[in-house]
């Protein structure tokens, strides 16, 4: 498709980012333990008076003692509110170098989905091959999606990371502050079509883009000679949206800057103090998660599939160091076709991975949904646990477009299972770390079966050397 960036160039990115990420760190750690410091401490503090008061709430049983705990509960909470409010504003210059790189990522996905795959099912010629190739696709999606949802279920009992934490069941109108998502057939639907185009590119719902994209491409192929100047606008359209891409991913090493000098600031390595065992544990899954997919890969590519990991190497470091495997859409996109996968496979199997193929998120979600039940020393049957991953195999399709998905997804497994809800809280301030891990894994899943698919369609070619043209 577009020029390829030159290989010196490319390295020399990869690179930025690398340096950018480590500056951040720097920054972030100097910032946390001078700019924020009186800020962070003040934070601790409020929250040990906080636990104070919930303990003395439980061990009293005077009804105006109760009452005047629990004005000093929401005293506390208002604090506690203004001093975050006001340590986000301290870093939000950071903040918004990695936002505004995001916002300029999300303007460039909804078009590259629409015009790729509309390309893509037009050059599949008829309805038939898009349902061959679309039921091998889903078939891999949840074959990798239950794979994951078992590992993370398999490794919470195993090393019971919830089990330290030894918390007390939380009162009933206790919440984390998060939304929950139902089971509601009616929601999942509305995920998936489209009541308007413009709204859910406006959105960035990629699986509305996708049903909309795939009907538009087979409408396009089937008025035959007439559908090739769209064709040809739609492919036309692509290559400025991927030179467009190549622009806008200058930007990526500030980007990369900024959102880990507000993390590290925020957090500090207190809190990877405080949850090691659990984040340790967690990167340790997705590190056997990554082995696995990397061996089933195998089983159809041979050793292709360490040449395929060099070569997305750069949107995997871009997925980690924004926390989004949105931001490496478009490079993951180009790299493919560079590793030999045919246009109109890619364009197909790609934007279906981010909403039915987040391998990561996945291992996330029953981790940390049984995470929380062994903090309150809550014994989950096994059965039960299966159905869990049942429930989340639904419940997570269709949501990729909604902030901290995994965790409003969780949400509503915790509630359907009578997990406290409230326990979401014990992840909101790692949350981001662990996000960069599973958004660099969403990447690695989605190119590993994108690369299965077109070895199953015989539209596995050569590799393309580096710095030639697409």
């Amino acid at each position: 498709m577009a020029q390829a960036p030159h290989p010196q160039k490319k390295s020399k990115l990869t690179l930025y980012i690398i340096i950018s990420l480590i500056a951040g760190i720097a920054v972030g750690f100097g910032l946390n333990k001078t700019y924020l410091f009186d800020d962070n401490q003040a934070l601790v503090n409020i929250d040990l008076a906080i636990r104070k008061v919930q303990e003395q709430t439980k061990q009293t049983s005077d009804s105006i003692a109760l009452v005047q705990l629990e004005n000093q509960k929401k005293v506390l909470g208002k604090e506690r509110g203004a001093i975050l409010a006001a340590r986000d504003k301290k870093v939000e210059p950071f903040s918004l170098l990695a936002d505004i790189f995001l916002r300029m990522i999300k303007m460039i996905v909804a078009p590259l989905v629409f015009t790729t795959l509309v390309v893509g099912v037009a050059k599949l010629g008829d309805i038939s091959a898009v349902g061959r190739i679309g039921g091998k696709t889903l078939l891999w999606f949840v074959g990798a999606s239950m794979m994951s949802l078992l590992l993370g279920m398999l490794l919470v009992n195993i090393f019971e990371p919830g089990i330290a934490m030894n918390l007390p069941l939380p009162e009933a109108d206790d919440v984390a502050g998060i939304a929950s998502t139902g089971l509601s057939l009616k929601v999942f639907l509305y995920h998936v079509f489209p009541s308007s185009v413009i709204d859910a590119m406006a959105k960035n719902e990629i699986l509305q883009i996708v049903v909309f994209s795939i009907f538009f491409g087979v409408a396009t192929a089937g008025i035959g000679e007439q559908g090739k100047v769209v064709i040809n606008f739609m492919d036309a359209c692509a290559h400025v949206i991927l030179k467009l891409t190549g622009y806008v991913m200058m930007f990526a090493p500030l980007a990369v800057f900024g959102a880990m000098t507000a993390i590290i600031a925020q957090q500090g390595v207190t809190i990877l103090k405080t949850y090691s065992i659990f984040i340790s544990e967690f990167y340790f899954g997705l590190a056997i998660l990554w082995v696995i997919l990397a061996i089933a890969g195998s089983l159809f590519i041979g050793k292709r599939i360490f040449n395929l990991i060099k070569r997305i190497k750069e949107p995997i470091l871009l997925a980690f160091s924004t926390s989004s495997s949105e931001a490496a859409f478009p490079k993951t996109l180009e790299e493919l076709e560079r590793f030999g996968c045919k246009d109109k496979i890619v364009s197909f199997v790609l934007p279906l991975g981010y909403s039915f193929n987040l391998d990561g998120s996945m291992m996330y979600m029953t981790f940390a949904s049984l995470f929380i039940a062994q903090s309150y020393g809550m014994h989950i049957p096994l059965p039960t646990q299966l159905s869990m991953l049942l429930v989340l195999m639904l419940t997570s399709k269709g949501i990729a477009g909604v902030p901290r998905a995994s965790l409003v997804v969780i949400a509503g497994t915790l509630a359907t299972f009578n997990i406290p809800e409230a326990g979401l809280a014990l992840l909101l301030g790692i949350d981001p770390l662990l996000d960069m891990g599973r958004s660099a894994t969403n990447v690695v899943g989605n190119s590993v079966a994108t690369v299965v698919v077109s070895k199953w369609e015989n539209a596995l070619g050569n590799p393309i050397p580096e710095g030639s043209e697409l």
